[in-house]
């Protein structure tokens, strides 16, 4: 492929000024790359959290039910790259990087279902900025060798789409702010607190963090009397009014 496609949109996406035209130029560039699917998004403000918000995607047809029914957020090994790779990596590698992880099985299930629903390998490009992991861009399907000049301009796609996305929604500039811990929270409770509003139970939790179920009754007790919460219902509806969860 041409290094000039890609260095094309970065000049053009600048020019951009509605989400549908933007999301346009990206996905013409990723079908000239024979890449079929692609997920844009910010990061859950959980570790292998599902509400991250998506500002552009298109998956395989039902693989978004089969992943969440499945409860793959608690095993997905791109999300466990994600938390700890500042770099891109290739799909393919997220479980093979993980060989002494004790999920490392239900991780290669999962890999085999998307193979299945036609996601057989791709690149992730984690977005950083100041305050951490901001989000990153998935692209995959069929396998395509990108060679490494054109990984590190996707690299700057991936970061010019997402901050052309959030500017053009006049949304740019708050949005690492969004991502700093309020003090009366610690991160730990913040993970705790974002697994409870996505549904979990507190032995879902534990297995997530890696934890035993009785701390994390403990953390939750511990958030109820901090928040002057009834419950724990009461503490995922605080969180959500004050913003520690989205």
């Amino acid at each position: 492929m041409s290094v000039y496609l890609i260095v094309q949109f970065l000049v053009l996406a600048g020019e951009t000024r509605t989400p549908d035209e933007l999301t346009k130029q990206l996905e013409e560039l990723l079908a000239n790359y024979s890449f079929d699917f692609y997920r844009l998004s910010l990061q859950p403000k959980s570790p292998g959290g599902t509400k991250g918000t998506a500002l552009a995607s298109r998956w395989p047809n039902g693989w978004r039910d089969l992943y969440a029914a499945k409860k793959y957020a608690l095993v997905d090994p791109v999300a466990r790259m994600l938390a700890l790779s500042h770099r891109p990596f290739r799909l393919r590698d997220a479980v093979s990087r993980q060989r002494s992880d004790p999920k490392r099985t239900r991780m290669q299930r999962m890999m085999q279902d998307a193979a299945r629903h036609g996601v057989t390998d791709g690149y992730v490009f984690p977005i950083h900025g100041r305050t951490g992991l901001l989000g990153s861009m998935m692209v995959g399907g069929r396998p395509v060798d990108l060679s490494p000049t054109e990984i590190a301009l996707f690299d700057a796609v991936a970061k010019k789409t997402m901050w052309r996305f959030l500017e053009v929604r006049g949304c740019a500039s708050g949005i690492e702010g969004t991502e700093t811990l309020d003090a009366d929270l610690t991160r730990r409770e913040i993970d705790v607190v974002s697994y409870l509003a996505e549904g979990l139970t507190s032995p879902e939790i534990a297995k997530a963090l890696q934890i035993s179920s009785h701390t994390v009754d403990w953390y939750i007790h511990g958030l109820q009397e901090k928040m002057s919460a009834k419950n724990r219902q009461h503490v995922v509806a605080l969180a959500l009014r004050k913003g520690f969860v989205t």
